[in-house]
């Protein structure tokens, strides 16, 4: 263990960053949230976003945005925070035991989106950085969860953000991508959360892409065939970050286009809520961002926006076979090759 804390501690500062490191990337966030809020409200037409503007008492604060009865959105949270502190939680030392007994700063936009129609397919986004003393690093991505999908939308969301990954390096989509399919999944059902997309963790530049916690997962499999990319600075990883950032409305936004009139009854309705269920397990459960959060003392209510304002449970269910609902199962819920999915194609 103290060989690999020490290893890691000489990869993150070989490219220490620069000075304003921390102004620039908060600015950023709050670009990106504004950006985004902006475009949801014209997209919605009706909805407005509230904002509570807050202050942790230990170091920093943020700004939480939040839509409700939109007539597209039924609840939608877009947030901007910037904390501080003394120690890092065990969540974060788990994985980066270097940067124990440093200061730390960390900053990033995250959001959830659900729709009220269950055509239209929940979306969440979380993009953010973290300093501690010499450690550093960038992590995020960007998930999509249908619950009655379509595989050209599925497509169209992959295909969007694997276009912001090849611009920085060819093989990002292809690890990042099984990392989100590794992250999103529920043990306790076998199940992915939903059609996945991209996820990241730990980047500081050195190193194999894959730093997740499944040495024997496909990601890290993927990953270490690769071997080590050539050193990446902290302004590649900033770059890439805010392409990954930027690239989301044009990934989620025609797909919520094609689908809010899209007709549904209270089958449709009530499918949806269950699925809901799902959402809110791997948010209470494994959610790392949920974690984080609550271990550093954040504000519970800028935490929990992520949950939908209607769910329910039901005891021992199974789709009909042959349904809409049963091929939500079998097709989306296991991991596809979207990327790479056309009309004529299976992504099987």
């Amino acid at each position: 263990m103290l060989t690999n804390s020490l290893h890691r501690q000489t990869e993150s500062s070989k490219s220490l960053p620069p000075a304003d490191a921390k102004a620039r990337v908060s600015q950023f966030m709050k670009q990106l949230q504004d950006k985004i809020a902006q475009t949801l409200e014209d997209v919605d037409g009706v909805g407005k976003f509230q904002q509570d503007s807050w202050e942790r008492p230990e170091g920093g604060g943020g700004r939480s945005r939040v839509m409700r009865e939109g007539a597209i959105f039924e609840q939608a949270g877009v947030g901007f925070s910037e904390v501080w502190g003394e120690h890092l939680p065990p969540s974060i030392l788990t994985q980066r035991p270097d940067a124990e007994g440093h200061r730390w700063y960390a900053t990033g936009t995250s959001m959830v989106l659900h729709p009220r129609n269950p055509y239209v397919p929940t979306v969440h986004l979380n993009y953010r950085y973290f300093e501690a003393g010499p450690v550093w690093w960038f992590g995020g991505g960007a998930d999509l969860t249908p619950y009655y999908p379509f595989a050209e939308d599925a497509a169209h969301f992959h295909q969007t953000i694997k276009g912001a990954c090849d611009k920085h390096h060819s093989e990002y989509y292809q690890v990042f991508k099984r990392w989100c399919d590794e992250y999103f999944y529920l043990k306790h059902r076998g199940e992915t959360r939903g059609v996945g997309g991209l996820f990241f963790d730990y980047q500081h530049g050195e190193g194999e892409l894959y730093r997740g916690p499944h040495p024997d997962g496909e990601a890290a499999i993927y990953s270490n065939q690769l071997g080590a990319p050539e050193p990446r600075s902290w302004e590649d990883l900033f770059t890439f970050v805010q392409e990954c950032g930027n690239a989301f409305l044009p990934s989620y936004v025609p797909i919520v286009e094609r689908r809010h009139n899209t007709e549904y009854g209270d089958r449709q309705r009530n499918f949806q809520l269950y699925r809901r269920g799902r959402y809110v397990e791997f948010n209470l459960v494994y959610d790392r961002g949920t974690i984080f959060g609550l271990q550093t003392n954040g504000r519970t209510e800028s935490i929990l926006m992520s949950l939908p304002p209607l769910v329910r449970w039901e005891y021992g269910y199974q789709p009909e076979p042959n349904s809409p609902e049963a091929e939500l199962y079998e097709t989306f819920l296991k991991p596809q090759d979207w990327a790479n999915w056309t009309p004529n194609h299976s992504a099987e």
